[in-house]
């Protein structure tokens, strides 16, 4: 077997390894993605047990307790092997990514027992499980960041972003809980609630672009409309800015908490079919790996190039231009541009800020432009077109810039029309 042979037999078996990582990762986002939504439902019941000062959710929070321990216990064994690999796998970056969380985990007990003797506010015990729970979904966005492999990098982005999306409904559920138990909405909480909704949609747009097509049918499947309706004319409740709080009876709390857990419930259906698929992409690279390796190996004849065929094939493989577009995806290119983000990491938050602010220009002036058509059109005050603009984009599962550029696109394409038949 020649030199140029046994090179592509190591790098086969290179490729070999990586994907069992991959495939291990995916385990791991498997066993953090059931901790996390188990995680979810203990915080929704605790914070409903401590708005009602212990009067409601009592027995379910300790169910929901004991569930969150049994999927803590089979996350912390899967993180344990990984840390006794005699050489791991994982990045560096990712094994401190899990240590950080593996510290705050110990915590947790003294969050429970702080709940148990109200001894934190509501809010604070939701943002004490919000900060584990982000940790948690830091190592997932990790795994999906040094991914080497295009195909499971597309995956874990998609889960990654499905499963924020989900955390951020959760987070809703909280908010929303605590709002209707206690019997009215802050301006705080009210505030908190609307930009939970709205990034949360940015999430679930940004999951859509990179699912497969089975996982997006499975996603606009799942959902019951109905219980999305529930979810919405509680919203307009709850964002209603009233002065008549004793509107709201707190008995809503759990109906509120039981919606959005059906809506939660859904997503995690989404989530699941997500994380068998992309254990099923891991292990058929793996196959088709092996199977490349174990011909290569039986036949190394088969794989002699002709004379001069490297050659020419050198040429051809890769134009100039694609290498430079493709150096940055790279990871050496991608260490640089690390190096050079430390140095510039000021610059580039400006940078952002501005484009973000930008975006949301354009996005005002889309509204606005948008509002004064259904204002026109059907006879609305300001902010009767806006609440209608509003409740619209929730119906449609859309941003309400969405919403407002459709709007306008329509009213276009009727008044050419309108315009044609005139003529």
């Amino acid at each position: 077997m020649s030199s140029a042979q046994h090179l592509l037999l190591t790098a086969l078996r290179c490729d070999i390894d990586n994907l069992r990582h991959l495939a291990t990762t995916s385990e791991i986002v498997g066993d953090i993605s059931r901790f996390i939504h188990v995680l979810q439902r203990e915080r929704g019941a605790s914070t409903i047990y401590l708005a009602s000062r212990g009067k409601r959710f009592k027995t379910r929070r300790m169910s929901y307790v004991q569930h969150s321990q049994e999927a803590e216990t089979l996350m912390r064994q899967r993180l344990e092997a990984l840390s006794q690999e005699a050489r791991p796998q994982a990045t560096a970056r990712l094994l401190r990514r899990i240590a950080t969380v593996w510290l705050a985990l110990d915590d947790l007990d003294t969050l429970r027992r702080a709940i148990d003797t109200f001894a934190i506010s509501p809010d604070a015990a939701t943002q004490a499980f919000n900060h584990l729970i982000s940790g948690l979904l830091a190592i997932v966005f990790e795994a999906a960041d040094t991914s080497a492999d295009l195909d499971v990098t597309r995956a874990l982005v998609a889960i990654f972003h499905l499963m924020q999306g989900k955390e951020l409904a959760g987070q809703e559920r909280a908010c929303g809980a605590f709002g209707f138990t206690h019997g009215h909405f802050d301006n705080a909480h009210r505030e908190l609630l609307n930009k939970l909704v709205h990034d949360q949609q940015r999430c679930f747009d940004t999951f859509v672009e990179f699912a497969t097509p089975e996982a997006q049918r499975s996603w606009h499947q799942t959902l019951s409309q109905r219980t999305l309706a529930g979810i919405n004319q509680l919203r307009d409740i709850a964002c209603q800015r009233t002065q008549h709080q004793t509107a709201i009876g707190d008995t809503l709390g759990e109906t509120w908490y039981e919606l959005t857990t059906l809506r939660i419930d859904s997503i995690k259906e989404v989530e699941d079919t997500l994380n068998s698929q992309l254990a099923a992409l891991c292990h058929r690279k793996i196959a088709t790996a092996q199977s490349d390796l174990e011909q290569l190996k039986a036949e190394p004849s088969q794989h002699v190039p002709a004379p001069c065929e490297q050659l020419l094939a050198l040429s051809a493989t890769q134009p100039l231009g694609d290498l430079t577009a493709n150096a940055l995806t790279s990871p050496l290119g991608r260490s640089l541009i690390e190096l050079t983000h430390a140095h510039s990491s000021r610059l580039q938050g400006l940078s952002d800020e501005l484009e973000n602010t930008r975006k949301a220009l354009r996005e005002r002036k889309l509204i606005e432009r948008a509002k004064g058509l259904i204002m026109a059109h059907q006879a609305m005050t300001e902010e009767e077109a806006y609440q209608f603009l509003r409740k619209t984009s929730m119906d449609q599962s859309k941003s309400m810039a969405d919403m407002a550029q459709s709007i306008l696109d329509l009213s276009a394409m009727l008044q050419r029309k309108e315009e044609k038949h005139m003529r």
